[in-house]
């Protein structure tokens, strides 16, 4: 073992030392230089170098309808900008060399920018896009500096397919830090199907993607999705990407919205709006499915003055979704409920006879009109033939005279029977029904009970209802007496996959009894086929319902501002035996005619047939009676033609084929073999009778009656030229029967 030099290695251990000490020296005094002298210009490169963290926005989910078809989606859309400052740093100088060359760039390839600019835009020229990115490149900045940092390329925003044909030009291709082309997302709102239904589903507002109303808003947190965040981090001169919280793209909604009912819904409410004597400044229609309560069409159009040069245009477009907002006086349509009270609580039945008179009856110092009063009135009418013909004051006589001392059983029975409830409809701006009970000791006009209120109501005045609402209580009577909310939205899914559905609600299993709803399913029926509502109805089916005529108040609340407004309204199901949908049409006009029946009643018509001719489905035994004609026509002409076709369709030939049963199976159709198969034909009841008749190949023979194949080959046959006017079968000819023939002689048939 060696002895140890301490001589040797300490001075070595005290050198390596000192060394230590003098680093860890300048490191510190480095580090309070950084942390003194060189503290704000470092703070200005954190400021540069600091990477924020970036929200991602999700992917809006669609709206569908009811069998998958897209009603509303998302689309990106890009606006575009240059930057013409890409290399400055905010507090540095920017770097020289580099804003120099790109400038160089810019001179170089300016004309074919905006060449490309104008071949992509054609609205504005090559000269217009070079002024204006000429501006932003020599625009003076707060700071003093040159060229704007935000400059539009292009005003508008820009689809995905644009975005990248404007990227591929010279300059823009570059990275955003090079060529300063950079661009600005948004997720615009898209609907293949344009205005239908556009209250319902509901808008965006502009360049943001938060909902403004309808089930936009209802099931915005749904569509929405979650946003994602992401941060970037610079390490040894990279950045790197750290997700902090994943980006989830928003579900899909089904509506119960059917596409083609609704466009039919639409079309058939426009079209009486429009009419002359109609001239209706809002047109309401529901269209819901009885079983389920789902709501297949609803319309909401309103009509608009727009100043134009030429002077004011009318325009229809849907502004607020009124069938579940406007509450407002029902009118008539009430009647139905009023008097659905009365049978269930067993006061009266159908046959209790009103004594109505000269259609005037007074009511507590106030007279109550019926709409005939100036041709006599009804006289004496039974509870049925009231709502037939729709008497107020058969109506009015009945709740008044049976609740006129106990006023609140009547309300009490009217939010027994439904018509009051809050449905919750998930569309923003519903509002619930509004029918008071009787208070005669509060100071809110509106409140107040008078002595008038109880006849008034009965009759669908003094209350407040949506048609959502009323649609609802005649789908219950239609649906034996069940209640169902209404429903706009059957399932949430996503990427393909149903994640939540929303079943059908029962709000009331029974708004009366089974008697009593069985007894006004009838009168609505007779209303509709002997009553005030036969313009609803169809020859094809039978449709049930109610007219409703109201006058309405104005904005202020009065009657009497000297111009009268209506709401006109039809509200019933059909077909009437067998209920599948019922609907209510709602119309609001200035002035007379006003007839809920003769107008409103006329869309719901439309609507029902066109509803119908789209879902029935019948086969022939369906649509055969005892008066259809089953045996078609048959032409004269070649009969074992006609008989083959005839036993395919089993129906019964009879007759004298003679030689011709031959010919069919020998194919022997010369004409000099006597044995031809022409003939004429004749419909029996039983079938149709084939004769035979044979052809003298020199004389013109009867072709009338025959089809004009039939009657083209056998006058060539013949040795004839023969010309054909019109279309159809043979009622004419040039050549008379009978007459010799002459070979090459042109015959003209007359086809009709």
């Amino acid at each position: 073992m060696s002895k140890f030099e301490s001589k040797k290695v300490m001075p070595r251990y005290l050198a390596i030392a000192v060394l230590l000490t003098l680093v860890g020296i300048a490191i510190v005094a480095k580090a309070a230089y950084v942390m003194t002298a060189q503290k704000d210009y470092w703070k200005v490169v954190e400021k540069g170098q600091k990477a924020d963290s970036i929200y991602n926005k999700p992917r809006r989910g669609n709206i569908l309808s009811c069998d998958g078809q897209l009603m509303a989606s998302s689309i990106p859309e890009y606006k575009i900008y240059v930057d013409f400052q890409p290399y400055k740093i905010r507090g540095q100088e920017p770097d020289t060399a580099k804003v120099h060359k790109l400038d160089t760039l810019w001179m170089q390839n300016i004309d074919s920018i905006c060449i490309g600019l104008h071949r992509i835009f054609p609205e504005r020229s090559a000269a217009e896009f070079k002024k204006r990115l000429e501006e932003g490149r020599h625009k003076v900045q707060r700071d003093g500096t040159l060229g704007a940092r935000h400059w539009p390329v292009w005003p508008k925003r820009i689809d995905y397919n644009t975005y990248l044909e404007v990227k591929s030009l010279p300059i823009f291709s570059l990275k955003t830090g090079k060529g300063g082309f950079h661009h600005e997302l948004t997720n615009a709102r898209q609907r293949p199907f344009g205005s239908l239904a556009s209250r319902t589903l509901g808008n965006l507002y502009a360049m943001k993607d938060e909902a403004r109303n309808g089930l936009e808003l209802a099931y915005d947190s749904v569509l929405r999705g979650e946003t994602g965040v992401v941060e970037y981090r610079k390490v040894l001169d990279r950045n790197l990407k750290f997700t902090l919280k994943p980006t989830v793209d928003g579900a899909d909604i089904v509506t119960t919205i059917d596409v083609g009912l609704q466009d039919l819904c639409e079309r058939a409410v426009l079209e009486e709006m429009k009419l002359p004597d109609v001239n209706a400044d809002m047109g309401v229609a529901i269209l819901m499915e009885v079983a389920t309560g789902d709501v297949k069409a609803i319309v909401n159009m309103e009509r608009s003055l727009t100043e134009t040069p030429e002077g004011n245009r009318v325009t229809y477009s849907e502004q607020v979704n009124r069938a579940v907002s406007y509450r407002c006086e029902p009118g008539s349509v009430f009647k139905v409920a009023s008097f659905l009270v009365a049978l269930d609580d067993g006061v009266v039945d159908t046959s209790y006879v009103i004594h109505t008179g000269c259609g005037i009856y007074p009511f507590h110092n106030r007279n109550m009109k019926d709409h005939n009063w100036r041709r006599g009135g009804y006289g004496d009418i039974n509870v049925a033939r009231s709502l037939e013909v729709s008497s107020n004051v058969g109506v009015s006589y009945v709740i008044n005279r049976f609740y006129g001392n106990n006023p609140a059983k009547y309300v009490q029975g009217l939010y027994r029977i439904g018509i009051a409830d809050d449905l919750e409809v998930p569309i923003p701006g519903y509002k619930k029904p509004w029918i008071r009970m009787p208070n005669t000791k509060t100071t809110n006009r509106q409140e107040y009970w008078s002595s008038t209120t109880l006849p008034w109501m009965s009759i669908g005045y003094e209350t407040q209802i949506a048609p959502i609402n009323t649609v609802t209580f005649y789908n219950a009577i239609a649906n034996n007496g069940r209640m169902m909310k209404p429903r706009f939205v059957k399932a949430v899914q996503k990427d393909g996959q149903v994640i939540e559905e929303f079943p059908p609600v029962v709000l009331r299993e029974h708004i009366a009894k089974p008697q009593t709803i069985e007894t006004m399913q009838t009168i609505l029926e007779h209303v509709v086929s002997q009553g005030l509502g036969r313009k609803a109805g169809s020859r094809a089916f039978k449709v049930a319902g109610k007219t409703g005529t109201a006058q309405i108040a104005d904005e202020k609340g009065g009657y009497h501002s000297g111009v009268t407004r209506y709401w006109l309204s039809f509200a019933g199901y059909f077909p009437a035996d067998k209920p599948k949908y019922s609907c209510i049409v709602c119309l609001r006009k200035t002035g007379m005619p006003a007839s809920g029946g003769g107008m409103s009643g006329v869309v719901f018509h439309n609507i029902a047939e066109g509803v119908m001719s789209q879902n029935v489905r019948r086969s022939v035994e369906d649509v055969r009676d005892s008066t259809s004609i089953m045996t078609p026509d048959v032409l004269d002409g070649n009969i074992l033609a006609a008989e083959t076709v005839l036993d395919g369709l089993n129906i019964r030939t009879s007759g004298n084929l003679g030689e011709a049963a031959t010919a069919k199976t020998t194919n022997a159709l010369t004409l000099e073999s006597g044995t031809a198969p022409w003939g004429k034909a004749a419909r029996q009841q039983d079938g149709v009778s084939l004769t035979r008749q044979k052809v003298d190949p020199d004389v013109m023979p009867d072709v009338s009656n025959m089809g004009a194949r039939d009657a083209l080959f056998l006058l060539e046959s013949m040795g004839l030229k023969v010309r054909l006017n019109g279309v159809g079968r043979v009622h004419g000819q040039s050549i008379p029967k009978g007459q010799a023939i002459v070979p090459g002689a042109v015959c003209t048939l007359q086809l009709n």
